[in-house]
Order: structure tokens, then C-alpha cells, then sequence
């Protein structure tokens, strides 16, 4: 036979484009328009619907950037339409679509006059069924239509004006489109939905199937039978000419997948916060429309934020969804506040994250997560599996390590195990998207691309339109029905992620493991964007530590005198959690999210200061005696960890003095040498008298990068980013000074244009050296990175992550290695080798990256390590980071792994001295420095119960005492949620609990008060 698949092939793609999609609305007439345009910001449904609306013409420009245009729409339906049984009326609305990138454009939601949802209009999704107006042949809604342009610009990158209100203009962004009354026919696009399902398989398989052909010459059948004229009227007999081929069953091996509706919506990104809530009520609506006339169809949704903000601004729609979650078809995922970020966030808040998420499920839904839904997430910190676990949780679902730029995940379904050996049973879809349209193309991909063939055979498949909304769509579950058995396809079955994970449990037992970090290999940038969101970020974990520390210190102490802020304290820890969304923290997100960001923290920081503020009044008394409240988990200045108490005698002061055009600062702790430049040339501790610095090198060297990735600006620092750099070793002026007993270089020099001081601060008594940097950072396209090169033979670095630290090679042994070129940490990194190492801790930076070399001089080994002061991206905010900023950075030579989980609480909490009348006992001691309290806390449930998180912090099976310095009558082992549990190495006592603690385990003590 002669090849004619590519003609016919060709035949059928003109088919479609020109007969039979025109067809599916057989006839349509417009309707009457009028608008009101909001003026700024949105405003609620029925405020809108009072204002006077002018008549609107039909294919006008409309739109300024975010703004927001209210459509009235009215009309008649003709008497004879809808009489056919095969026909259905709808309302289609084009407000300017175009078919790429839904989510990322204009968007509108449908309401009724009642001030009732009906469902959205987004670019794949303009139709109304007017059966859901409420007004029979009547036609009268209106249409909230959202201005949001379109910040993705076809992911060119380029610098846009238009993700800050105040510069976007208010230059029209689209043209209103079809607005008409349609007669939908029902066989036709049926026969649409077959075709598309047919043409995509037959493009998948291999062209000697014989399925391929067969399904090739049946769509030719299906056109040579219908009538191109007369599309309506033989859609039947097409359809009949596709039954047989259609209904060939699945292989018997084929690969199953379980589909589950699915809208990944940001929580912030292209757009602000404000706008996210509009695309919740968009997509829900949506949803729980199909879910009235599909009862089959599950919707998961993650993010109880996004449920919360739906209660709060759309009740009626929350009511409807509440409905939906009753019948299991609308089910909450993953048990999280929103889809953080896990490389940032500190290790109470990657755990509140699970208390607010499962709280808010279980108080609204009763229904309980099982599963940790992290499909978008940029890589997963290795302390992750534990905190999952101690949620109450048992699996973990993401999908983006997929974007791995070197490096291909060996599985996709296996155990993931932490940095404590906790092991979490994991799911990374083949499909490798979470925006699936269930198209031939992605279902076949998920086949190919599963890396566990022979021992596993199911996999999950997140369907519908997200990052912007929008969800599933009618064609999507037509897509599922078709290929549920379908001969070349996997089988496919609409269900829920529980049904998925326990169907894959009982499918691969023999799971294997990865261990460690699940580390991205992009978007490394993200540790070092928009660096005052990151500075807010920390600040307020640690405000919120001392705050519930301090309001339940003064709870117990105080009793009926004081009221703990209990509901103050959960808004903030929300609002803080939020913040964290995974482009909020990562600085990923347009300049309005960032501006919002950063009032949040101020407004964050004002709260908590007062709240503080507060505590320690009712705890201290009046009085006129300087106390130290040291929130601190070791003991400060004379004061046990977690007390107010008199601070200790100052130590005697730092001695700085000019030498040989340098200076050499000294505590009779360590000592600093520094050059003319301001450069760090030598660094000793008295105890060991051991030099840090490397021979023949400088420290504290400011080096300026060009930054240009090839794409994915804010996101991205690409590895040849080091080929470009130039050092920062001249310095305008140098000087020293003294400050209550401290000795001060200070150094001022130039990064590009942009003017930098740095104050170089030896403390009395203390065993680092304190680094600020300031800089009015005018910088474009620029990376500043701030170095250390130690004389240390370090084969690895120690990076502080949630609850302990995680070790990565030094080396670049393997591609693996290689890829990790820009790491993340928190408060502190930690080189060593045996008896020696130097800890360098920082207030508010993530961003690393440590490298080894060896020196010609005399074969020793110079382990440096750089920290990514601060970035300066075009997209998707052109004035990313642009202004004033302080980093604070210290450096400590002799320490251990103790040294540095004390100096990264040194560094992020600064002394609180408040005046008082008496000192305040801690409420709890630890025996052993290893084991560190991260929270104390009063009970979620209002009890008045004392909770205490602790964690062990050093990497090595340890020992401790936790006794509680108050009344106590009970003392449970509980998991994050309060719950009891049982905890292995807890032993309760009647005042406390013996703790024998495997390496970095994570343990919650609720103590009863007597």
C-alpha cells in the first residue's frame, strides 16, 4: 500500500479547524452589555452590582493593568432553541482570550443579581449554561472581568513595568471578544472530544503498530461518512465510525494512572495576593460546577489559606464546597497552610505550616491530610521526612524535580529518608507536569518516562489548568472517560492522591531509597532574591519564638493576671506562613507581592514587639533593674537559656589597634588582623592558636558577579556566573573606631556604583567576629557574594537546616556533586576537619557556595566559603533588591558543631534588655547543650497545657533531662498537632522527661499544669 498517513493526517487537522469545531455551537445571538469600571481595587459583588452601569459596546478595548470591569448581561433566548434533545443553551463569553497561557491573562467570574457565584470564564472554559441563571428564557448576569496582563510575555524574561500598580499605565490590555446566547450541539461535541482523543493517541504510537493505522483509518472513515456541509446533522454517523476503535479495550500490562483533578494556584507570583483570592473563588466555582454534573469527579486542593480566604470573602461558595468535601469529591491535600517553600523556612515554621494546615482541615472539614502535596516547590530540604511524619502524615507527593538541569531522579515511586532516618513514602508523577490537560501526549509520556516498570505500575496524574487557575475542564474529564480502556493507552482512573497512595503501597513493597536532600538543580537564585523579604522572613521567626516563649513564661507565672494572646499569635504565625509561599520567600515573585511582603513584616514586627512588650511587664513588675530576657536555647551573659535574669559583668574590652598601615583587633578571645583594604588577613583563637585564614589569602573579600541566566531570572544563578567576576579589594577609607568596649574597623568601598560600609566588630568576651555590610545596592544584572578562604581540609560542609543540618561533599566528584554549585542555609555553615573548624553564621542570608582547593605553596587545603549577599534580577521585578540594605555575617574560628547552632542564635537574637523588678525563672532546663528548645508554647486547644519542641542538634545519639519548673501533672510525648504519640527515647517523668535521642530526632512534650 502506498503511505497516505501524512495527507490523511493533514486531512483531518483542516477537518477539525474548519468543520467540525465551528459546528459545536450551532447558532448564536448576542446579548445587551453594560459595564461599570471599578475604579481601584475590586470590590464585593453587590456593591458593584449598585452602581450605574453605561452601555457597553461589543468588541471594545477595556482593561487597564489590574484593573477590573463589570459587564451586565441581558437578553432573551429564542423560543426555539434547546428544542432538540441533542442541544443545550449556553452564554459564551470572550473577553479577549487568547488560547495560550490560561491563568496568566484576563479572567472573569459570573454572577447572579442575588449576589450568587455561578462559575468563571478563563480562556479554555467561556461557556455559562443557561440552565444555571435561574430565569428560564431570561438572560441577566453579570461578569466580574479582571484586567490582569499578561506578566509571562511568552516567557521572553524581559523587563516588564507591569507587575508594580504604580508604574503598569492604564493602557487598554484586551478586546471584549463572542458575547452571545449559544446552542451548544451535544453530538458534536461529543464527536470533537473522540477525535481529539483518537488523533492524540495515533500521533503516540509508533508508526509500525498496527493500532496506529487502525485508528488512522478510522478517523478517515469517520470524515469520508460525514458531511462537511451538514456537520450537525451526520456527527452521529461519525461517531458510529469511531465506536469499534474506541472501544478496544487497554493492554493487560498497560500502565495505570490515577488522575485527579487538580489548579496549582500560586498564592502570589505573577500576581498579587489580592488577585490570588479572586482566582480561588474562580476555580472553585468552576469545580464544584462540574461536580454537579460529573459525581465522579475529584478535585484535590491544597493550601488551607486559600480555603481560608474563601470562608472569609465568598461564604456562599464555601458553603457549596463544604458539600463537595462531605462527598468526597472535593478533597483538601497535603495539610499545609500554603505550598511553602522547604529550603528557607526555619524548622518551627515548616512545622507550624503542618499545625495551621491540619488544624484548619480538621476544624472545618474533619478531614485529616495524609499526604504532604509539594508539586512546585523549588528542591526539599533533607529534615522534610521527619517533620511530615511528626504531622501525622505518611506520604509526600512533588513533581518539580523534574527540572533538573543535569541530573535525572533514578525513581518515581520509593522511600525518601532524612536526616534523622525517618523514611516517607514518595511519589514523583512521570507525567512530569502538575497541569496536565490528560491529553494522548501526557498520558503517554507518564508510560514512557516511569522509571519503576516491573516493580511498580501506577502513577498519579494532577489534571487541570494551575499556577493561575482555572482547574479541570469538561474536555479534560471527557479525556479521562475515553482513555479509562483504551488499546495503546495507559488506563486511566479519576481518583483521589489517598486512593492513589494506598493503591501504590500495596502495588511496590519493595521500595527503593533516597536519602538526603531532594536538591533542584535550578532556581538556585531563589536563596538570594529580594533580600528584604528574606530579612523579614527571619526576623519574624524569631520574634514569634520570643513572643510565645515569653506570653507563656508569663501565662504560668502570671496565672489569671495575664491572658495569653492565643488567637493574636495564630494570625501572625499565619500571616508569617504565608509570607513563606514558594514564590514569596524565594523572591520570585512581581514587585507588588514583594511591596506587600515587606509591609507585612513591619506591621509583623510591630505586633510581636508589642506583645513582648507586654509579657515582660506582667512578668518583671515595675521596677527600675536591667534584666536580659534570653530567649536564647544556652545560656547568655550569666543568664540560663529561656529566663529573665540580671545580665552578667561585662567582659573586659576588645583592644583595636593600627599596625603596620593594618589593624588588629583583640578580646583575648580570638584575634583579627585586617590590611590597609579592610581584608581579613588573619583569624586566631586564643585556645588553639590555630590560624583560619589560608596562607597568602584575604577574608571578608566582597566579589562582584555578572548574574545573567539564560532565563528564569530571579529564579536562576547559572554556574557561569564564576567566569565573570571582579573582586572588591580596594576600600576608599578605612578607619577604627571604639563603641562600648567593643573594637570597630570601618570600610568603605564601591560595588560597581553602588556605595558599601562595613563595620568589622570585635565584641568583649565574644568568640566571633561581627561583619555588617550597608550598601545603597544600585546594581542591574549583578551578584555580590561575600567570601571566606580557610585553611581548612574540609571534605564536606555542614548546613543548618529545619531541626539539625545537612552535610554535602566539598568535591565535585560526580555530576551530582557538580550540580550543587549554590547551596542553601540557615542561620550558620560549619567547615571542618578533625579537632578543628570554623563556624560563619549570618541574620538573614541562605544563599552559599563552598569550594575547595590546593594550594602550590605548601599542599595544604583552602576550603572557602562565600555567602550571596544580594542579587539585582530584571524579571520578573526590574527593580529587584534596588535601595538599602544590612547583612549581618560572623565569622568563628575553633568551633564545633555546638559553637555554630549557638552562634546562629547569637546572630538572629539580639539581646532584649528591659527593665523590671524581679527575675523570671525558666519555665524548662535542658541537661544537655545538644538537645535545643526550638518552641514553648501554650496547647492549640486552649487548655492552658505547655507545650516544649526540642530537637536534637549535634548529628549524634544524645542523652538529656527536661524538667519543667512548674506545677505538673501529666506529661505526654505528642505529635506536631498535640496528639499523643508514641515517642521512641521518651521516657515521661512526673516533673519532666528523659530524653536518650537518635541523631537530629525531633520530640514535642505536652506537659498538664497542676
Amino acid at each position: 500500500m502506498h503511505d497516505d498517513r501524512r495527507i490523511t493526517e493533514v486531512r483531518l487537522q483542516r477537518f477539525v479547524r474548519e468543520r467540525l469545531t465551528p459546528a459545536i455551537y450551532s447558532r448564536t445571538m448576542p446579548l445587551a452589555l453594560s459595564s461599570w469600571d471599578a475604579p481601584d481595587e475590586p470590590v464585593p459583588a453587590l456593591e458593584a452590582m449598585r452602581q450605574e452601569f453605561q452601555p457597553q459596546e461589543h468588541g471594545a478595548a477595556w482593561g487597564k493593568p489590574w484593573g477590573t470591569k463589570w459587564l451586565h448581561l441581558q437578553g432573551e433566548v429564542p423560543e426555539s432553541w434547546g428544542a432538540e434533545p441533542d442541544t443545550t443553551l449556553e452564554v459564551v463569553v470572550d473577553l479577549g482570550f487568547t488560547i495560550e497561557a490560561p491563568g496568566f491573562q484576563c479572567e472573569g467570574i459570573a454572577w447572579r443579581p442575588d449576589g450568587t457565584i455561578i462559575k468563571a470564564i478563563s480562556p479554555r472554559n467561556q461557556y455559562i449554561p443557561v440552565k444555571l441563571l435561574g430565569g428560564g428564557m431570561a438572560v441577566d448576569f453579570y461578569v466580574e472581568a479582571a484586567a490582569n496582563p499578561d506578566m509571562a510575555q511568552g516567557w521572553t524574561f524581559a523587563a516588564t513595568p507591569l507587575g508594580d500598580k504604580s508604574t503598569a499605565g492604564d493602557a487598554p490590555q484586551y478586546r471584549l471578544g463572542t458575547i452571545a446566547i449559544a446552542e451548544l450541539n451535544q453530538t458534536v461535541w461529543d464527536l470533537q472530544q473522540d477525535v481529539w482523543t483518537l488523533a492524540g493517541l495515533m500521533e503516540q504510537l509508533p508508526v509500525e503498530l498496527p493500532r496506529r493505522h487502525e485508528i488512522l483509518r478510522s478517523l478517515e472513515r469517520m470524515m469520508d461518512v460525514m458531511d462537511p456541509d451538514d456537520v450537525a446533522g451526520t456527527a452521529a454517523a461519525g461517531r458510529e465510525a469511531l465506536a469499534e476503535v474506541l472501544s478496544r479495550p487497554a493492554y493487560a500490562s498497560a500502565h495505570q494512572l490515577v488522575a485527579t483533578g487538580h489548579a496549582h494556584i500560586d498564592s502570589a507570583w505573577l500576581w498579587p495576593v489580592r488577585e490570588t483570592i479572586r482566582k480561588c473563588a474562580r476555580t472553585f466555582s468552576n469545580v464544584v460546577s462540574l461536580m454537579d454534573e460529573n459525581p465522579g469527579f475529584i478535585f484535590s486542593c491544597s493550601s488551607a489559606q486559600q480555603f481560608a480566604w474563601i470562608k472569609e470573602f465568598y461564604p456562599e461558595l464555601f458553603s457549596r464546597i463544604r458539600e463537595k468535601v462531605r462527598a468526597g469529591q472535593f478533597v483538601p491535600v497535603g495539610g499545609m497552610w500554603v505550598e511553602s517553600d522547604t529550603n528557607m523556612p526555619g524548622g518551627e515554621a515548616m512545622a507550624r505550616q503542618f499545625v495551621e494546615g491540619k488544624g484548619f482541615f480538621l476544624s472545618e472539614f474533619g478531614v485529616e491530610c495524609r499526604e504532604a502535596w509539594l508539586p512546585d516547590s523549588f528542591g526539599y530540604s533533607a529534615a522534610l521526612p521527619q517533620i511530615v511524619k511528626a504531622a501525622g502524615s505518611r506520604w509526600f507527593l512533588t513533581q518539580k524535580i523534574s527540572w533538573n538541569q543535569t541530573n535525572r531522579m533514578p525513581h518515581h515511586t520509593f522511600n525518601w529518608e532524612g536526616i534523622d532516618g525517618t523514611r516517607l513514602f514518595t511519589h514523583f508523577p512521570p507525567v512530569d507536569t502538575y497541569n496536565s490537560d490528560l491529553s494522548a501526549r501526557d498520558l503517554a509520556h507518564a508510560e514512557r518516562n516511569y522509571r519503576d516498570h516491573g516493580r511498580g505500575s501506577v502513577s498519579l496524574v494532577p489534571f487541570g489548568y494551575g499556577d493561575g487557575g482555572g482547574g479541570p475542564t469538561r474536555e479534560m474529564l471527557a479525556a479521562a472517560a475515553r482513555a479509562a480502556d483504551l488499546e495503546g493507552s495507559p488506563k486511566v482512573r479519576i481518583g483521589s492522591p489517598e486512593s492513589f497512595f494506598r493503591q501504590a503501597e500495596e502495588d511496590y513493597r519493595a521500595l527503593p531509597v533516597w536519602v538526603g536532600e531532594m536538591y533542584l538543580e535550578l532556581h538556585r537564585g531563589t536563596y538570594t532574591s529580594q533580600a528584604r523579604t528574606k530579612k523579614g522572613n527571619r526576623r519574624s521567626e524569631h520574634l514569634l519564638r520570643e513572643a510565645e516563649l515569653w506570653c507563656t513564661t508569663a501565662a504560668v507565672r502570671c496565672g489569671e493576671a495575664y491572658h495569653y494572646p492565643a488567637a493574636e499569635l495564630k494570625r501572625l504565625w499565619q500571616l508569617v506562613l504565608l509570607q513563606q509561599f514558594h514564590d514569596i520567600l524565594p523572591g520570585s515573585a512581581i514587585a507588588w507581592v514583594h511591596q506587600d511582603a515587606e509591609r507585612n513584616y513591619q506591621a509583623i514586627e510591630t505586633a510581636l514587639e508589642a506583645i513582648i512588650g507586654q509579657a515582660a511587664a506582667a512578668l518583671l513588675g515595675p521596677g527600675d533593674r536591667q534584666f536580659l530576657l534570653n530567649a536564647a536555647p544556652h545560656a547568655r551573659n550569666g543568664v540560663p537559656a529561656l529566663a529573665a535574669g540580671k545580665p552578667g559583668e561585662p567582659a573586659e574590652p576588645a583592644s583595636g589597634t593600627a599596625s603596620g598601615g593594618g589593624y588588629i583587633l583583640d578580646n583575648g578571645i580570638i584575634r583579627a588582623v585586617l590590611d590597609a583594604d579592610g581584608l581579613l588577613t588573619s583569624l586566631r583563637d586564643h585556645a588553639t592558636g590555630r590560624e583560619a585564614i589560608a596562607p597568602g589569602q584575604r577574608g571578608n573579600l566582597l566579589e562582584l558577579h555578572r548574574d545573567t541566566p539564560n532565563e528564569w531570572d530571579a529564579w536562576d544563578i547559572d554556574e557561569f556566573y564564576r567566569r565573570n567576576v571582579t573582586p572588591l579589594d580596594r576600600a576608599q577609607a578605612v578607619r577604627l573606631e571604639c563603641e562600648g568596649g567593643s573594637a570597630v574597623v570601618v570600610v568603605e568601598r564601591l560595588a560597581g556604583t553602588s556605595p558599601l560600609t562595613q563595620r568589622i566588630t570585635l565584641a568583649p568576651g565574644s568568640p566571633s567576629l561581627h561583619i555588617t555590610t550597608s550598601v545603597d545596592w544600585q546594581e542591574r544584572e549583578k551578584l555580590l557574594k561575600l567570601g571566606f578562604p580557610l585553611d581548612v581540609r574540609a571534605d564536606r560542609s555542614a548546613a543548618e537546616t529545619q531541626f539539625g543540618h545537612v552535610f554535602r561533599p566539598t568535591h565535585t566528584n560526580t555530576s551530582w556533586e557538580a550540580a550543587k554549585f549554590e547551596i542553601c542555609a540557615h542561620r550558620w555553615i560549619h567547615v571542618g576537619e578533625p579537632g578543628y573548624g570554623v563556624a560563619v553564621s549570618n541574620a538573614s542570608t541562605y544563599g552559599h557556595d563552598v569550594a575547595r582547593s590546593i594550594r602550590d605553596s605548601d599542599g595544604g587545603t583552602t576550603t572557602t566559603v562565600r555567602l550571596s549577599l544580594l542579587r539585582a534580577p530584571k524579571f520578573p521585578d526590574p527593580e529587584a533588591d534596588r535601595g538599602r540594605h544590612e547583612l549581618a555575617v560572623t565569622i568563628r574560628p575553633g568551633a564545633d558543631i555546638m559553637d555554630a547552632v549557638q552562634e546562629g542564635y547569637r546572630t538572629n537574637l539580639a539581646p532584649r534588655l528591659v527593665r523590671g523588678g524581679s527575675p523570671v525563672e525558666a519555665l524548662f532546663s535542658v541537661s544537655s547543650p545538644a538537645v535545643v528548645v526550638e518552641a514553648v508554647k501554650l496547647a492549640e486547644d486552649g487548655s492552658g497545657d505547655v507545650v516544649v519542641r526540642l530537637y536534637e542538634s549535634l548529628g549524634q545519639r544524645s542523652t538529656a533531662r527536661v524538667s519543667a519548673h512548674f506545677p505538673v501533672r501529666g506529661v505526654l510525648a505528642t505529635d506536631l498537632l498535640e496528639r499523643p504519640v508514641e515517642a521512641p527515647g521518651v521516657a515521661a517523668t512526673e516533673t519532666g522527661a528523659e530524653l536518650n535521642l537518635r541523631p537530629f530526632q525531633l520530640v514535642t512534650l505536652r506537659f498538664a499544669r497542676g
